[in-house]
């Protein structure tokens, strides 16, 4: 279990634990008895080095135990790289200083209410830790209504969400294919072309289609130079997995591929690496031409050629012309993320050929 300094920094509050347990991320079940130490809980905004490790340390173990990350892409970039400053880490902290959990909050903004995800470590389960981090986690909402991402939608999530009020409100699939069966030739429309995305030349052009995109989807829409240049540092970036359309010179959409490991921020550690289909984007005047399906191919191709026997990709349940699209080039449903809100309504419909992993909070 990781020991975490330096924790004076931050406001502490003191929290007793309910009974109600916890499993991976926010899940699980069954009550057990609180622990003997008392605990509190640490909010801090900019964390230290020694902090970030301890955290990091608590995800390996819980993704270990579990078989699946148990925080976003977004938050694990966070805990990187550094972030937006109004952001909140919560520390689960025993009286000794051992980290039992963590919980990331990230601000409101203009579109979005604040949104959250948090992790007990495998050996604290099941005494009432993730209530009490959840109920931190509300209080610094500061009132205002919290999205809550679950990774599996397993029933212990559902059962911890409801106690503290909270209702499903959005569910995020990830699809897979084998990448070992036939894939059709893409097709592209008359006067288009596709070409590798070239770092130092393409951020600002990919950023403006990016925005244009996913106008009404903020969690990926929004990117920033910063949050597209943390995942060119990334160690699975690649730039020759990254195609962009162009027409008359001009970008006119995209498909961002991505690899997995065995062990960093993918479908579950110890597993055999797996493509992904990161992010697919067309420009809005391009719709109804097929370029996101003729995109989609160049990249699964592309995957194939790298030796991967699969691929897989997330896309929200709501989006049903992107599911029309892939389940049309053989992908089906694998698993399942979920949002939890406890504000009245929280449902945002999909984008058109929305998939990928910038979900702001999710994967």
């Amino acid at each position: 279990m990781s020991q975490i300094s330096n924790v004076s920094r931050g406001r502490n509050v003191l929290h007793t634990p309910t009974g109600n347990g916890e499993g991976p991320g926010l899940a699980g079940a069954a009550a057990g008895l609180p622990p003997a130490s008392p605990l509190r809980v640490s909010v801090l905004g900019v964390l230290a080095g020694p902090q970030v490790a301890g955290i990091l340390d608590l995800v390996a173990a819980a993704a270990a135990a579990d078989g699946l990350t148990p925080l976003s892409e977004h938050v694990l970039l966070h805990l990187r790289y550094g972030g937006d400053p109004r952001a909140r880490n919560l520390l689960l902290l025993d009286g000794d200083g051992t980290l039992a959990g963590y919980a990331h909050l990230d601000p409101a903004s203009p579109a979005e209410d604040p949104s959250g995800e948090l992790v007990i470590h495998p050996a604290r389960r099941r005494r009432g830790l993730g209530l009490a981090l959840l109920r931190a986690l509300l209080a610094e909402a500061g009132g205002r209504p919290l999205r809550l991402w679950a990774h599996g939608d397993l029933p212990g999530a559902a059962a911890l969400a409801a106690s503290a009020g909270l209702q499903r409100v959005r569910s995020l699939w990830q699809m897979r294919r084998s990448l070992r069966e036939a894939l059709a030739e893409p097709m592209l429309a008359a006067g288009v072309t596709v070409r590798p995305f070239e770092p130092g030349r393409d951020e600002d052009a990919w950023l403006e289609l990016n925005a244009k995109a996913f106008a009404r989807h903020p969690e990926q829409g929004g990117w920033t130079r910063d949050d597209l240049s943390q995942r060119e540092r990334e160690p699975w970036f690649d730039p020759a997995g990254f195609f962009l359309a162009e027409r008359d010179g001009k970008l006119a959409g995209f498909h961002w591929t991505k690899v997995h490991g065995g062990q960093d921020a993918g479908p579950g550690p110890g597993q055999e690496p797996i493509g992904e289909v990161y992010v697919v984007g067309v420009d809005p005047a391009e719709q109804g031409t097929g370029l996101g399906r003729a995109l989609t191919l160049i990249g699964l191709r592309y995957l194939r050629g790298r030796g991967l026997p699969a691929v897989m990709l997330y896309v929200d349940e709501t989006n049903t012309a992107a599911i029309r699209l892939y389940e049309s080039l053989g992908f089906t449903r694998y698993c399942t993320d979920v949002m939890f809100s406890n504000a009245t309504s929280g449902r945002r419909p999909g984008d058109p050929l929305a998939g990928g992993s910038g979900r702001g909070g999710a994967r």
